[in-house]
């Protein structure tokens, strides 16, 4: 790994430090101040010239605040003769806004995937994005990762003889059947109408789930509001029990407290791509790393290896 350095923004540093640890290189430090008018300022505190850059940066609360921090720290490596530049954000915040489904309203996933190549990223590598179209979005490589592998390695460790997986929409529904087959279970999908942020239908599962038990797959989970109403659809048909499985454990508003309240859930499972303070934690909740998956990926990136051999079945 040499010709490497490896920086980690303010977003979520136990999550910079564990990649380092796998990689075996050091965390670089980054000096992140504030001026008396509030603007940021940047400054990367070791050698970048003609080296293989990588910024660690999930965008996650505050949103704004972290993606500022990531454009001068994405300056200050152009500036600073690097090589290349990679930006690993294991969550993208903007990709929810992937589409004009109302008048005069900005398409935020492609405006900031504008601004984070014009600021210097050279490539991006990026954790389970909301739809596939974000990707598109960047004018540079993406190297799309998803977490199925360790969630699905979570779950074979349980009586898997009852289960169904169950996707909230017909959106995740793909991402739902391959995690279905890696379990080597039957799936189902939920019909949901999102009417604003916090308030959906789900009029109906396709599948069946009586006398189930039942693991639902998300992308992530934010507010809560589709898995809450996918419960109440899944006790009217019967469902035995439930586990709540996701990649970006946002769990905004009280979230993870009232799902952990619902008796028929057992478990929550996410993975690390968003720091969950431990006060927020609840008995319920299992947090999955993802480092080593990231630490792979950046070392293939770094050897120019393929990535996507990372999710060949053999």
């Amino acid at each position: 790994m040499r010709d490497i350095a490896v920086f980690g923004g303010s977003a979520h540093p136990e999550l910079s430090a564990e990649i380092c640890a796998n990689l075996g290189v050091p965390l670089r430090p980054v000096r992140v101040q504030r001026f008396a008018n509030d603007c940021l300022e940047v400054q990367l505190q070791a050698n970048c010239r003609e080296r293989d850059v990588f910024l660690i940066q999930p965008l996650v609360t505050p949103v704004q605040e972290n993606l500022v921090e990531l454009l001068l720290m994405l300056d200050a490596a152009r500036g600073a003769s690097a090589a290349r530049t990679t930006v690993v954000m294991p969550h993208y915040a903007y990709a929810r806004s992937d589409k004009k489904d109302a008048p005069r309203i900005s398409i935020g996933g492609r405006l900031v995937a504008d601004l984070l190549v014009a600021a210097g990223a050279s490539r991006v590598l990026a954790m389970t994005l909301h739809s596939p179209q974000v990707h598109g979005f960047f004018s540079v490589p993406v190297d799309h990762l998803h977490a199925l592998r360790e969630l699905a390695a979570h779950f074979r460790g349980q009586d898997l003889s009852n289960v169904t997986v169950v996707s909230p929409d017909l959106g995740n529904a793909k991402e739902a059947a391959h995690f279905a087959r890696l379990l080597g279970v039957p799936v189902a999908a939920g019909a949901k109408q999102r009417f604003a942020d916090d308030r959906v239908v789900i009029s109906s599962v396709i599948g069946e789930v009586h006398g189930r038990d039942v693991i639902v797959l998300d992308d992530e989970i934010a507010k809560g509001s589709t898995v809450l109403e996918l419960l109440v659809r899944l006790r009217e048909l019967g469902a035995r029990s439930v586990r709540v499985a996701c990649t970006h454990g946002l769990f905004a508003a009280g979230a993870l407290a009232k799902l952990a309240s619902q008796p028929d859930v057992l478990e929550i499972v996410c993975t690390n791509t968003v720091p969950i303070p431990v006060g927020e934690r609840v008995p319920k909740l299992r947090v999955l790393s993802i480092a080593p998956a990231l630490a792979e990926a950046m070392r293939r990136i770094h050897n120019g290896e393929s990535v996507s051999a990372l999710f060949d079945p053999s």
